[in-house]
């Protein structure tokens, strides 16, 4: 109801989540610093757009190669335990990374340590996503997506500086790797303070339909592909991440401080509009202003590439985060509460092969255009490719458009979703 009482402090008011979000900014703190440091010190050594672009590719690898098996272990495994153990993992290749920084080894014991940590990676998120159900009440769940969204932007936009900073004043990427170790290790410490509700872990046999169980759902709840498929397709073109080295050394010419700010702008943007989306009552109209956020973010990535002013491309850069922070937490509500439990961590993998490889393969894309035409080209076509994906996915599934408020999309008790 319009007028029921709003509190927008709900989901910091718990324990568990309250550890939870402690561990997700100390690990997101670590991971954006150490993105910093890779791609620097990849193109100091090479002076190659493409080597950049491959960051993407090596990550992206074994997200596709693991999302069905990952999101299997997330529903028959505890949790907490795959969060913790692919947190070690991912220490050790920091650990390995920061060694190979200083012995100055070859380019592609790089490349092969970042591809482990992607494994790593590819394990632990949706264990991560999944796990947030267990210990938040249905009730206050779009809060906590809300407030998770803005601890995570409070790290994205302090790791950038802090690597940066790191990088300009230690003249070395290796201390920021061992930073970022130490970082995934505090995170693995305080996921195993965090308290969970016992829930129904799937009985069925271990199939391949079992397995795949995630992306059928997926797939029969139109609204969910909808808006992950606008986002996967929005970021996949519209990504001007993987080029902020070229942006900050060659056009904008701001070094590796530079960088570091305008690596943490978009995070510094979605932390903003985060903290108003805490406070602001529910959306009436979410579909809409789902589609207007995603034309936004595709209009602002359009000027970044055009412009030449280092304040003008941090404000570019910064209404991405706005815009993206607002896909990001009407997407991850409609997952999470249209989705049974027992299914939660084979559709959360099934989300992070769409995003991840948007994220990744949009890096390793913008790579490529970068380097057999311009940077400029490759962003700002992006940019319009996102307004035309808004575009498609509004004429294709007009449910989306029709989407009201996020607090209806709650799974049924018998396990199915209501319908829109």
């Amino acid at each position: 109801m319009p007028n029921e009482a709003h509190d927008p402090y709900a989901a910091l008011r718990l324990r568990e989540y309250q550890l939870y979000a402690l561990g997700n900014v100390l690990g997101i703190l670590g991971a954006q610093a150490q993105s910093v440091a890779v791609g620097w010190e990849l193109y100091e050594r090479t002076h190659s757009k493409l080597a950049l672009g491959y960051v993407g590719l090596v990550q992206i690898l074994p997200v596709i190669l693991l999302t069905f098996p990952a999101g299997h272990l997330a529903d028959r495994l505890d949790r907490r335990i795959v969060l913790i153990a692919s947190q070690i993992a991912t220490a050790l290749c920091s650990l390995g990374l920061a060694a190979l920084s200083v012995m100055h080894g070859p380019v592609i014991g790089t490349y092969a340590l970042l591809f482990l940590a992607g494994c790593a990676m590819a394990v632990r998120n949706p264990s991560r996503a999944a796990l947030m159900p267990q210990i938040v009440p249905a009730e206050v769940f779009s809060n906590a997506v809300t407030w998770n969204s803005t601890c995570m932007q409070v790290a994205s936009v302090a790791g950038p500086a802090m690597g940066g900073v790191m990088l300009a004043v230690l003249h070395g990427a290796a201390p920021v790797f061992a930073a970022a170790a130490l970082t995934s290790l505090a995170f693995a410490a305080v996921v195993s303070m965090i308290r969970v509700r016992s829930i129904k872990r799937p009985t069925e046999p271990v199939t391949l339909r079992s397995v795949i169980a995630g992306a059928g759902f997926v797939y029969r709840t139109k609204i969910i592909l909808a808006a992950i498929t606008m986002d996967m397709f929005a970021v996949l073109l519209g990504g001007a991440t993987v080029l902020l080295p070229v942006y900050a050394k060659d056009i904008l010419k701001v070094g590796p401080g530079g960088l570091g700010w305008l690596q943490a702008a978009p995070s510094a943007g979605a932390f903003c509009m985060a903290i108003y989306l805490a406070h602001a009552r529910p959306m009436q109209r979410a579909g809409t202003t789902l589609l207007w956020a995603v034309s936004g973010f595709g209009a602002a990535t359009i000027v970044f590439g055009l412009s030449r002013s280092f304040l003008l491309s941090l404000g570019m850069l910064f209404l991405t985060g706005v815009f993206d922070n607002v896909s990001v937490v009407i997407r991850q509500t409609l997952v999470q509460l249209r989705t049974p439990d027992e299914l939660r961590g084979r559709v959360a993998a099934v989300n992070g092969l769409f995003i991840g490889t948007s994220n990744q393969l949009g890096g390793f894309e913008s790579g490529l255009v970068a380097q057999y035409l311009t940077p400029q080209i490759s962003v700002v076509a992006g940019g319009v490719g996102t307004i035309v994906v808004v575009l498609g996915v509004a004429a294709i599934w007009p449910q989306l458009r029709r989407l009201g408020r996020l607090h209806e999309a709650v799974v049924s008790d018998t396990g199915g979703a209501a319908s829109p």
